[in-house]
């Protein structure tokens, strides 16, 4: 059975669980659900937040502690490769980017490298002192290019533009371009190669964060000519909370400036021990200090688990529950208040999609309660994310079938889900 697209059943009054249920018998990516632990009962659509753990985890970080660590000790850095594993991971993430090997490295936290490529990227403009920026976007991002302007303090600004007016924002002023490829938030997704093109008409750089579009849509960062991308490791390549995110520099740009963090294993010959700082002319100019082996251990097993996964198949399917999401909801929740904020067209989101609801705190906390596990984003905004390689066809039925329930209950209005937690 083809994979259907929302414009194909939009219409579709009959729809039925046997009918997902025949949809995940054809699916031919449904056998990566058995590659990760999913507990039971439970439908997770947070993989835009938190992905799954892959089952290999376990084992891998278990050999690290026992073997490697325990029994290896401090050969491990030559006998087990610890030395190069942020290049290792960084080269396999570079195959799910559309990167070339020595490009990417696996290091440090999204902000963090954030930070760097924003300070890298201003030196290679110094006559230009604006960035652009879309307002709306995570706050990490902002918060960080604010950050480095005061500290800097040579007269940069940020131009926040929203989506529609990207385009228009991007002027011979302009040093960078600085823009989160699928919305946080709505999941709207950013023309990557038109965006980058224009920027490079008028002369300025692009950094991409990919932390919503790596593992969950096929990226081409040499393809448009990117300068350089940043991501994390621990949504769609499932690399466990807190995994090490990565940082991208198209070859053209290594060695061209310096990024500011000057940690020892940037230097050209950390083992030389040399008083200056001398930097490398390669990826591994962006790293700063030691990295966390067990961490960077831990998200190689997810990300090889992605580099497994035909990218143009598992677009499919996500664009499919995506749709089908919107179809049910549509069908069975039209009444209830709630307010599509995602993009119709899959062809102009990511792989999640948000609604609005003047109680959607207490809805999503309901929700959960119930075992179908989203997060909430304030003001307003419920989320919904939908990971193909492990969210099944069935569990998009059943979680509007149990929001409908929800809704129609009124079960929402339960105290204990109105009480805020610290994180949401």
């Amino acid at each position: 059975m083809p994979v259907k697209r929302l414009k194909k059943v939009k219409d579709m009054t009959d729809l039925t669980r046997d009918f997902f249920q025949e949809l995940d018998h054809q699916d031919v990516l449904a056998h990566f659900r058995e590659d990760f632990h999913l507990p039971d009962g439970m439908i997770y659509l947070d993989g835009n937040s938190l992905g799954a753990r892959p089952k290999a985890a376990s084992a891998r970080a278990q050999d690290v502690v026992a073997r490697e660590w325990g029994q290896d000790l401090i050969t491990s850095w030559n006998k087990n490769g610890w030395f190069h594993l942020a290049e290792k991971v960084g080269d396999k993430i570079a195959g799910l980017i559309g990167a070339a090997p020595g490009e990417v490295m696996a290091c440090d936290a999204t902000g963090i490298n954030l930070y760097k490529l924003l300070s890298m990227a201003l030196d290679l403009r110094p006559d230009r002192k604006i960035i652009v920026m879309e307002g709306s976007n995570f706050p990490t991002d902002n918060y960080m290019a604010q950050g480095l302007i005061q500290q800097l303090d040579r007269g940069h600004e940020i131009y926040f533009a929203e989506q529609e007016a990207i385009l228009a924002a991007i002027t011979e002023e302009v040093a960078v371009v600085c823009l989160t490829q699928v919305h946080y938030k709505t999941g709207h997704l950013h023309d990557m190669a038109a965006i980058t093109e224009k920027a490079h008409q008028v002369g300025a750089l692009v950094i991409w964060d990919l932390c919503h579009s790596a593992g969950a849509l096929p990226v081409d960062l040499n393809g448009c000519h990117a300068d350089f991308a940043v991501g994390c490791g621990y949504k769609y390549l499932n690399g466990g909370p807190g995994a090490p995110a990565f940082i991208f520099v198209a070859q053209r740009h290594q060695g061209k400036a310096r990024q500011p963090l000057t940690g020892w294993w940037s230097h050209a010959a950390p083992f030389a021990f040399e008083q200056d700082y001398r930097p490398a002319d390669t990826i591994w100019q962006t790293l700063t200090g030691t990295q966390s082996i067990l961490a960077l251990s831990v998200l190689e097993c997810g990300i090889d688990i992605m580099l497994r996964v035909d990218m143009a198949k598992l677009r499919a399917k996500s664009i499919a529950l995506c749709d089908y999401f919107i179809t049910l909801m549509d069908q069975h929740c039209d009444g209830f208040g709630f307010s599509l904020e995602s993009p119709r067209d899959g062809d102009g989101r990511g792989s999640q999609i948000s609604l609005s609801h003047s109680k959607a705190f207490a809805i999503m906390q309901a929700l959960i309660a119930e075992n179908v596990v989203g997060d909430f984003r304030a003001p307003d905004i419920m989320r919904f994310g939908f990971t193909p390689l492990y969210t099944r066809y069935v569990d998009i039925w059943d979680a509007v079938m149990c929001l409908k329930n929800i809704m129609e209950k009124e079960l929402w209005q339960k105290a204990e889900y109105g009480q805020l937690t610290a994180v949401t």
